[in-house]
């Protein structure tokens, strides 16, 4: 069982916190690089507990800076977004995308003292059709991400986001918990429902599967094991990454180019960046008649955005009408939830936790021996930053994330599991293997 100060320290990420402060170590997505116009009206973003704006200025140039202006504190919201700068409605004192002060056209030119004022304000790249910025303190940034869906070009790429109204870490640990697949996504479907080539019917044959739980250079890994034909045991590896990413086990360790980022925008609110290679194999979406599977679709439906701190990306689907459950569903067995989507079913369940769910009522089992790995993880190395300073390997090298990909294999039963994942890499594609393929 967690303690109280554990499950504290797990969940606070704002500044001066101890995770928290971890976390801006790293790079971290903000919004999708489309959300933002040349000269557009700037957006609010909540972002580890800090209140900030983003826009992109008449070159391109994409400014993340806290929203109050250093004047008078009136919110840049309401700014003028022209000619290279953001500009304050209140006095028009103007600002670059990189915080530093312009113009101050209400101060005599005599009294005029713009090159000592500037917005705080954080440096930007844009990767994978997504703004990432770095929050730390450090006068030189750490390089990049380098995670593999990122070195696709954007063509390839499938990008998908939403808001949950929750804790990061219990919308992160619904992607590294295996065993509710068999429940919450196909619980009422048998494996004589699905197609005999299928490797994950596996899955259904036996929904208790064994653990495999390690500390990696990026984080922690997993792989759940049951048994395949005579012989062989069916595997489905995944990964938490820090600070924030994981990558889930939906398909085939081939081309399961995949990655989900839990990004805290508070305490109680997450926003949800899927990023996907558009031509991997997923794992179950169809039954063998080519029916799809009742209530696993994958898209989302979003509510009118609005301008305040929490009105981008909401779904439609939400714990305000009960996610639209649909109870004869339910108990007709069509849909083991009554809630249609997946990602809407994995919402429902760690919102229904509340904004911060108290983990000391918890009652882990085997099933979750990668969550308490990963909590081990996370609480390890935010302690040891907050000590001595130390950081996770992926901060100065994220080069070694590239070692880690999630997905399924099917291997000999008297093989180790590490060497499975080994050999899944080995005859895994690389996105240049992929990307010369379709070209041929």
């Amino acid at each position: 069982m967690i303690s109280a100060q554990d499950s504290e320290l797990l969940t606070r990420v704002g500044p001066g916190a101890a995770l928290g402060e971890l976390m801006r170590q790293y790079w971290i997505p903000a919004c999708l690089s489309s959300e933002l116009e040349s000269d557009g009206a700037p957006v609010r973003i909540m972002l580890l507990g800090e209140k900030l704006i983003a826009f992109r200025d008449s070159e391109g140039r994409v400014g993340l800076m806290d929203h109050r202006c250093p004047h008078r504190c009136a919110s840049l919201f309401f700014g003028r977004n022209e000619e290279g700068g953001i500009r304050c409605a209140y006095h028009g004192w103007k600002f670059g995308a990189d915080g530093q002060c312009l113009d101050m056209p209400n101060v005599p030119p005599d009294y005029e003292f713009s090159p000592r004022v500037k917005v705080t304000a954080y440096p930007t790249k844009e990767m994978g059709g997504l703004v990432w910025t770095y929050m730390g303190k450090r006068e030189k940034a750490p390089p990049p991400p380098a995670i593999e869906v990122l070195s696709l070009p954007l063509e390839d790429l499938q990008i998908r986001c939403h808001m949950r109204e929750c804790n990061w870490l219990q919308s992160l640990e619904g992607d590294i918990d295996t065993s509710h697949f068999g429940f919450l996504h196909v619980g009422t479907v048998d494996a004589d429902d699905v197609d005999e080539d299928n490797m994950h019917r596996w899955g259904l044959l036996d929904r208790a599967p064994m653990y495999k739980v390690k500390d990696t250079d990026w984080g922690t890994m997993y792989a759940a094991y049951r048994p395949a034909d005579a012989g062989q045991l069916y595997y489905r590896f995944a990964h938490f990454m820090f600070p924030c990413f994981a990558m889930p086990p939906d398909g085939n360790i081939e081309d399961m180019i995949q990655t989900t980022l839990n990004v805290p925008m508070d305490d109680e609110h997450t926003m949800v960046y899927n990023l996907a290679w558009k031509r991997r194999t997923p794992s179950m979406r169809k039954l063998k008649d080519g029916s799809p599977i009742p209530g696993a679709s994958v898209n989302l439906n979003y509510m009118p955005r609005t301008d305040d701190w929490f009105g981008r990306w909401r779904l439609v689907a939400r714990k305000d009408n009960d996610y639209q459950i649909n109870r004869e569903m339910q108990q007709n067995d069509v849909s083991y939830t009554g809630i249609e989507g997946v990602g809407v079913q994995d919402q429902a369940m760690v919102e229904s936790m509340g904004p911060i769910v108290d983990r000391t009522l918890e009652h882990l089992a085997p099933s979750d021996r990668m969550i308490s790995a990963t909590r081990r993880r996370i609480i390890a190395a935010a302690r040891a930053f907050q000590s001595d300073g130390s950081l996770p390997a992926t901060v100065e090298n994220p080069e070694v994330t590239r070692r880690a990909r999630g997905g399924s294999i099917i291997a000999d039963e008297r093989i180790d599991w590490l060497d499975v994942y080994a050999q899944g890499l080995g005859n895994a594609k690389s996105p240049a293997n992929f990307l010369s393929s379709a070209a041929e």
